[in-house]
């Protein structure tokens, strides 16, 4: 079957590999859209691990259930692509994120699990999750950021009447715009350096207002309406200077929540953290508690997700969607792939 393969550095290779088979009693299903994501970026930029096929963010069609007495041919599904074992503490708690193995064999990001980027793919069937027929395939594809985004919320425990600063205005920082505005924020401001998302982000309504912070007035413009600093910062870049800019933005005994994951190790000025007494929180993935709160969300529809979907390309565009996507001067958002499309 058609596949897209890591082939190295910003390369992807059009390629095939053999039909998955149900093994251990996993699911097999045809894949319906496959999501974009940024971590599938960092993998694509650094060109490894070579014959890679992502694709963790996706709506599938069951062709074979496994062991799945539950679900029969033709039931529409999703999946929370890790891999925990089930039984260390971080596990038995609710938290798989923090599981050791959790990444070991993950969907899409794991050469022992290939991912979406492909026409059929199969996972453990513990973690297969069936979804109402309330939300649309590309609904589906986006449980799985919409979720991250959610998550990060959840750890910034905003409260009503608070202002926020997101950093970076990809698909996670809308979401987290989106979400901090539920969350009671009385006003969310968005720093980008991509002029195009930055303006898209207050078109979406998942901001209220959008700086660049390549203008020279930037930290007089982001401060007119905090001066003393924001509640809540929520860097969704991971780069030095984003988490720099969440460290010099946030009002002293304020909190950063970092989602954005940086490659390698890069200086902040922790000097702030510790003048300022900062609560800084890290971002993971999600509880399985709360991807299933996305799904009601979207099912019930309290949220429109359709709205970040800018583009849906067959498997053969999907290197020219990656360029599109870190071009750094375009306004998309989110692309989905759809393995079926010319």
């Amino acid at each position: 079957m058609r596949c897209v393969a890591i082939g190295g550095e910003k390369k992807f290779d059009v390629t095939t590999i053999k039909e998955p088979k149900s093994t251990k009693g996993s699911v097999v299903f045809k894949v319906k859209r496959a999501g974009i994501c940024g971590s599938d970026i960092h993998y694509w930029v650094a060109g490894a691990p070579q014959g890679l096929v992502m694709g963790h963010e996706f709506c599938g069609v069951v062709t074979d259930p496994g062991s799945r007495k539950d679900l029969k041919v033709g039931d529409r599904i999703t999946a929370l692509p890790i891999s925990p074992c089930g039984n260390c503490p971080a596990c038995l708690s609710g938290n798989p994120q923090y599981c050791p193995d959790t990444w070991n064999d993950a969907l899409g990001l794991s050469l022992t699990n290939p991912g979406a980027y492909a026409e059929n793919s199969t996972f453990r069937p513990d973690l297969i999750i069936k979804v109402p027929g309330s939300i649309s395939d590309q609904e589906v594809a986006m449980i799985e950021p919409t979720a991250v985004g959610l998550h990060a919320i959840h750890l910034a425990d905003i409260k009503i009447g608070d202002k926020v600063l997101i950093i970076g205005a990809g698909i996670i920082g809308q979401i987290c715009g989106m979400f901090a505005k539920m969350a009671g924020a009385s006003y969310v401001a968005m720093s980008e350096t991509n002029d195009k998302r930055g303006r898209k982000a207050v078109k979406l309504n998942s901001v209220d207002e959008f700086f660049n912070p390549k203008d020279k007035e930037y930290m007089t413009k982001s401060r007119k309406k905090c001066p003393f600093g924001y509640d809540v910062v929520i860097d969704c870049c991971g780069n030095s200077p984003a988490v720099s800019t969440a460290f010099t933005q946030v009002k002293p005994n304020g909190t950063v929540v970092l989602v954005g994951v940086a490659m390698e190790p890069i200086p902040i000025p922790t000097v702030i953290g510790v003048l300022h007494e900062l609560k800084i929180r890290g971002a993971i993935a999600y509880t399985k508690e709360e991807f299933q709160e996305c799904i009601d969300l979207m099912a019930t529809k309290k949220i429109d997700m359709k709205k970040y979907v800018d583009d849906i390309v067959g498997l053969g565009k999907v290197q020219e969607a990656f360029e599109r996507l870190t071009s750094g001067n375009d306004d998309a958002i989110k692309i989905l792939i759809d393995p079926s499309k010319k």
